[in-house]
């Protein structure tokens, strides 16, 4: 996803200020002594805090102390624009008392100040029990004591800040090289979560997270006409360290995204009409997550969250009656896919992370679940999706991984392709758009490849497809293999008043969706 430094920071919710590189090291060495001076009581805060909210009255308590840091360098042809770094520290305490939540939170991580937050939040459930309509009712969650870090080779906290800058750098001089790009912009991003969590249930964990997100945009101009075109990254966020530069061959892309530009110039434009389409990874995933990811959270269907983006056209009485998609359909929320983006050993509240179908052969059949939520829809179990960005965000309901299964059979690409008459093949996220219940949307891309009689035969521009979510989905009539199955995600997805974002991956592989309608961006912005 394409964010600036300063709308990734604040999505974050990471406090940020832009230093010189001298400092970086005083700064780096006083922030690991703060949070290593409370590294041998984060259990006794937990104790104070566990102890005092059943004094007071709570049947279920849980506090997070939690350290977040985020790097974020941004270079735009042959200049460093700007380098910067921002870390925020503190604990949050979350009590259920009379059947209602109270939270308060803390950047002081202190035993007095722990106590202080711990009576706030409690006082907090009090005054909203007298409101509360429906207590709330937890589905159990077994004691975990453990220790887990994501998967990573190199933490890239410990790269120096110049080989970094080297990296975009040259990054930038393979688009440059190409004849007719004017301006690249390239960036990268780090984020390190240290989770620790202690619950009323016995629960203590603590979680060591790295996620990372290079990126670019390509800009070439044709100056004869005013003309201008641009090709962002294909490659995505990742759950992985900072081989994530080296094992992707991001200088080949920057070239290729160059040419592409370039070639966008000159592109045929396209005629609205029915297309058969075949949709890369690097953009279905977007449609999975407007589409997929967001109408199976079962808080939008229950109408627990509507102001931020809507609801869902799904509810309970659809589980598995409806026809979500085509037979070939098969949609898993994943806590534990690798190098997911939202994959983690256990959720904010203890529940360890799973793996499970959300439609199965076409037909919708489960949910996004908590603690509180499942027992809504006669669960006893939580699939454990809550999350919260901050020590000091509540924590609520978010989307896990949700990734569409490839084909057990072999089909490539160009299988598919080899499938369609008149379509077109499209390649990257661009610009969407998609209604209040996920259900009328409509999706651009970065590049489009018109096909004819099984063969791609040039390049098209402004194109976008529109559909609603089940025909959508039932008209998929064919998937891709393994071989290939990619596993892009967005650092940013924003949910929740304050708002909260969330980073999430969603596995594909290339698919074949026949008869969809598609129209001229451009015709359609001239109307407007």
């Amino acid at each position: 996803m394409k964010s600036s430094r300063r709308e990734f920071l604040k999505v974050t919710g990471l406090s940020t200020s832009a230093v010189a590189l001298s400092e970086w090291s005083f700064g780096r060495e006083a922030e690991a002594a703060k949070f290593a001076a409370i590294e041998t009581s984060k259990d006794d805060l937990a104790d104070v805090a566990l102890a005092l909210a059943k004094k007071l009255g709570a049947t279920y308590t849980d506090i997070r102390i939690n350290r977040y840091r985020v790097e974020s360098i941004s270079t735009r042809e042959r200049q460093v624009q700007s380098v910067a770094r921002g870390s925020n520290f503190g604990f949050g305490v979350r009590v259920l008392v009379k059947g209602t939540w109270g939270f308060a939170a803390s950047p002081n991580v202190t035993r007095a100040e722990v106590e202080r937050a711990t009576r706030e939040a409690v006082e907090i459930a009090r005054a909203n029990s007298t409101i509360q309509r429906r207590p709330v009712r937890l589905a159990p969650a077994p004691k975990v004591i453990a220790k887990w870090k994501s998967q990573f080779e190199r933490d890239p906290f410990e790269v120096p800040v110049d080989d970094k800058i080297g990296f975009l750098l040259k990054l930038n001089e393979a688009a440059l090289g190409v004849k007719g790009v004017s301006f690249v912009n390239s960036s990268m991003a780090w984020v390190n979560e240290q989770k620790y969590l202690a619950t009323s249930d016995g629960s203590r964990i603590e979680q060591y997270l790295i996620r990372g997100y290079p990126t670019f945009t390509v800009t070439a101009i044709d100056r004869a006409t005013n003309d201008f075109q641009t090709r962002n990254s294909i490659a995505e966020g990742s759950s992985a360290g900072y081989e994530y530069t080296e094992k992707y061959d991001w200088f080949a892309e920057a070239k290729q995204a160059g040419e592409e530009a370039v070639g966008k110039l000159k592109a045929k434009s396209i005629e609205p009409g029915k297309y058969d389409l075949i949709l890369h990874p690097s953009h279905l995933y977007l449609t999975i997550h407007e589409s997929v990811g967001h109408s199976t959270e079962l808080d939008r269907a229950l109408l627990w969250e509507a102001n931020y983006a809507g609801t869902s056209f799904l509810t309970p009485d659809k589980t598995g009656k409806l026809q979500f998609g085509s037979k070939i359909v098969n949609f898993v929320a994943d806590r534990t896919q690798p190098a997911g983006l939202a994959t983690v050993a256990y959720d904010d509240e203890g529940v360890a992370g799973q793996r499970w179908h959300l439609v199965r052969d076409g037909v919708f059949v489960d949910w996004q679940t908590t603690r509180d939520l499942a027992p809504l829809i006669g669960k006893n179990k939580s699939y454990g999706c809550l999350h919260a960005d901050s020590w000091g965000s509540v924590p609520f309901p978010r989307m896990p991984n949700v990734s569409l299964e490839p084909a057990k059979e072999n089909v490539t690409t160009d299988d598919l392709i080899g499938g369609v008459e008149k379509g077109i093949m499209i390649f990257g996220r661009g610009s969407y758009s998609i209604d209040q219940q996920r259900y009328n949307f409509q999706f651009g891309g970065q590049t489009f490849w018109e096909i004819k009689n099984g063969k791609i035969v040039g390049m098209l521009r402004d194109v976008a497809y529109q559909s609603r979510t089940t025909d959508f989905w039932n008209a998929c009539d064919g998937l891709g293999d393994k071989s290939t199955y990619l596993l892009p995600g967005t650092f940013n997805d924003g949910k929740g008043e304050p708002g909260q974002s969330n980073a999430v991956s969603h596995g594909c592989p290339s698919a074949r969706f026949r008869q969809i309608d598609v129209l001229n961006t451009a015709a359609d912005s001239s109307r407007s």
